[in-house]
């Protein structure tokens, strides 16, 4: 993890009997990455958010994957969002919402994220049970899923048009990434307050 002037980091460890995953991130990094998984993709993913949203990342993950990548990759959004919830601390001072359009050649995929408490995934990304090499590509869903729950925000993910699995899901994880980091962005002109009419997120 790389030295920076920040405070806002998050450090959950969770341990079943099917998953054992260690998650650090530091939301006001440079993008560095030091991840492994068993699941090559799910680790490509992971890489995209640190670098897309500027967060430095440490994942360590271990699953039964002899089943499937399933519990691994939930269980992986679960942590990831639950570090994000605890670096975020009581979100005074944020910008609480975050928007981003990436394209990834022929595809495009548009996420807003809204840090106000409340886990809940809308999406819009029309997917065939397939593969992107070893990983089922519905799982993407079921990640973003459990980290909205997690961290605490609403996160709507769109898809505008594309045809390659690869570029459709991976241009999801980017867009994500960006609007995350926006979202999570200290605002200097509310340093300390609340980001909402209610006083309390």
């Amino acid at each position: 993890m790389t030295d920076a002037p920040s405070n806002r980091t998050g450090s959950v460890r969770r341990q079943t009997q099917e998953t054992a995953i260690d998650v650090e991130v530091r939301v006001d990094g440079v993008g560095d990455f030091d991840g492994q998984t068993p699941t090559p993709f799910l680790t490509h993913m992971l890489h995209q958010i640190a670098r897309h949203g500027l967060f430095d990342l440490r994942v360590r993950a271990t699953g039964d994957t002899e089943i499937d990548a399933h519990h691994t990759v939930e269980d992986t959004g679960i942590v990831l969002g639950q570090a994000f919830d605890q670096a975020l601390g009581d979100r005074r001072g944020i910008r609480r919402y975050g928007q981003a359009s990436i394209p990834l050649d022929e595809a495009l995929a548009h996420c807003v994220v809204d840090l106000s408490g409340r886990g809940g995934l809308t999406w819009n990304v029309p997917l065939p049970k397939a593969k992107i090499g070893e990983f089922d590509v519905e799982l993407a869903k079921e990640f973003f899923g459990a980290f909205a729950r997690e961290a605490r925000c609403t996160l709507h993910l769109n898809l505008a048009y594309g045809d390659n699995l690869h570029h459709i899901v991976e241009a999801c994880f980017k867009a994500f990434a960006r609007a995350l980091d926006a979202a999570s962005e200290s605002d200097p002109r509310v340093a300390g307050v609340t980001p909402s009419s209610k006083g309390a997120l």
